[in-house]
């Protein structure tokens, strides 16, 4: 029987006492749970590596505009601009989460993860952290798998769902399997993984998700950019054994109980916050006047 990822906790004892790396636990689980073969897991990690490293180079190289105007090659220009605030590095792990949730809004082709609203996290963390570590792949889909373990604890206890518990649950999840993800990846101990996952919740409570026309794009895009930085803060921070003092099966209830005490204007409605402003509006009247310019006659209203 494998473990059933209910709690951290309860992972890291049941890795304790069958003496599994974090990531041969969710092999066993997918194995024994949804009767996959490792060789296909293996596999299916690859291509899905693959398919968020596409991301970034589509939306570094080719035309992101959107049909609503609001995404507009935006990831090419933070790429390109020759003033880097930090460091180059920085700015390549910004453009990359960019480029690759810009696909998405351009309605190419990503990997959800853990939703596609956030698609554009784990590709620019992962893609940019292996450049600088020259990383093996290998690793990097081992990264994933533990990702992937962050992310069943989350939904068993929070939610991944924008409609549910807000964008802290779309971004702040993959912000939290990102910065787990890098601290395995640089060796960290389970510790130091389970901690940057509590620091990066810590940093993502409450956020709402306030689609702007209900289109996945702002603040989608420049959001998936900022937990980027976010999931790198907390795996440095982590990784220098500062401690979240919250620990992190206590954090992913908050962000639970916040996802549900949250208001359902801001829970992917376009009711609220950003989406409600006097220009957010008038983007909704233009984006849907359009939609209606675009109906075959028989399927405009009478």
């Amino acid at each position: 029987m494998s473990y059933l990822f209910e709690s951290f906790a309860g992972w890291q004892s049941y890795c304790q006492e069958k003496d599994l790396n974090l990531y041969e636990s969710v092999i066993e689980y997918e194995v024994t749970q949804r009767g996959k073969t490792e060789e296909s897991i293996w596999n299916n990690l690859d291509k899905a590596y693959t398919v968020m490293k596409e991301a970034v180079e589509t939306g570094l190289k080719e035309e992101m505009t959107s049909r609503s105007g609001m995404i507009n090659n935006g990831a090419k220009k933070v790429y390109n601009h020759p003033v880097s605030v930090l460091s180059p590095e920085f700015q390549r792990l910004i453009s990359r989460a960019l480029a690759a949730k810009e696909v998405n809004s351009c309605m190419g082709r990503v990997v959800a993860a853990p939703t596609a609203g956030a698609s554009g996290i784990l590709p620019g963390t992962l893609y940019t952290l292996q450049e600088i570590h020259n990383l093996s792949d290998k690793k990097i889909l081992e990264g994933l798998l533990v990702g992937a373990g962050i992310a069943l604890i989350i939904e068993q206890k929070a939610s991944l769902a924008g409609a549910v518990g807000g964008c802290q649950a779309e971004t702040g999840s993959a912000a939290a399997m990102a910065a787990g993800a890098m601290v395995y990846c640089l060796g960290g101990t389970v510790s130091q993984i389970f901690n940057a996952v509590a620091i990066t919740i810590q940093c993502m409570l409450g956020l709402i998700c306030d689609p702007v026309a209900g289109l996945v794009e702002i603040p989608c895009v420049v959001r998936n950019a900022s937990a980027a930085a976010i999931a790198n803060s907390s795996a440095q921070i982590a990784l220098a054994d500062v401690s979240a003092v919250i620990p992190v099966d206590e954090c992913i209830d908050a962000m639970g109980e916040i996802g549900a005490n949250m208001e359902t204007k801001y829970k992917e409605t376009a009711l609220g916050g950003l989406a409600a402003t006097i220009t957010g509006q008038e983007i909704s009247k233009r984006v849907l006047i359009q939609d209606i310019e675009i109906l075959p006659d028989e399927d405009l209203p009478e």
